[in-house]
C-alpha cells in the first residue's frame, strides 16, 4: 500500500525539543519555588533588588546552566574520542555592563581539564561551543518574548 501525498495540504513542520520549567513566588518576597519536572528549588532575587539574597539567583542559574551543558557535552565527546580525562572544570562568570544594567558586557567560561593535551582539551570545548544551545543562543541572540495572561 502507497501512500497519497495532497499537493494542497500544508508542509508538515518539524518540533525541536520542548523543555519547560515553572516558578512561583512564595510568601517570602523575592523567593521563589521552581520545578524542573519532578525536582523543585528555591531561587531567590539578589537582596539589592528587595529579596532575601540567600538562595541561588536569576544569574547565577544562567551561568550553571552553561557550566552543566559544557562539562556534560565535554564528557561526552571525550567519551566518542576515547578519551581519558583525570579532571574537568570550568569557571562561568559574567560582567554587567556599566552602561545599560539590563545586559551583560561579557559571560566567560574557563575550562580546566586534565588528562590530554591543549589541542585535545580545545577540540573537547570546540565540540561544546558547537552544540550547546545555551551557548550559542547566547552567542548568536535569538527571540524571546514575554506573555502575559490574569489569574483569577
Amino acid at each position: 500500500m502507497s501512500a497519497v501525498i495532497d499537493p494542497n495540504a500544508p508542509p508538515a513542520t518539524t518540533h525541536g525539543e520542548v523543555v519547560a520549567i515553572h516558578a512561583k513566588a512564595l510568601d517570602t518576597s523575592g523567593r521563589f519555588l521552581v520545578s524542573a519536572r519532578h525536582n523543585h528549588f528555591v531561587s531567590d532575587a539578589k537582596a539589592s533588588a528587595g529579596g532575601p539574597g540567600e538562595a541561588v539567583q536569576a544569574g547565577e542559574l544562567l551561568l550553571s546552566s552553561l557550566a552543566s551543558c559544557g562539562l556534560a557535552l565535554v564528557q561526552k565527546e571525550a567519551l566518542a574520542r576515547e578519551v581519558w580525562l583525570t579532571r574537568t572544570e570550568v569557571e562561568v562568570r559574567f560582567e554587567r555592563d556599566p552602561d545599560d544594567g539590563t545586559r551583560y558586557r561579557e559571560i566567560r567560561l574557563d575550562f580546566a581539564i586534565g588528562g590530554v593535551e591543549l589541542t585535545v582539551a580545545q577540540a573537547l570545548v570546540d565540540a561544546f561551543t558547537g552544540a550547546c544551545p545555551i551557548y550559542n543562543t547566547l552567542r548568536r541572540g535569538g527571540p524571546i518574548r514575554a506573555n502575559v495572561r490574569t489569574l483569577p
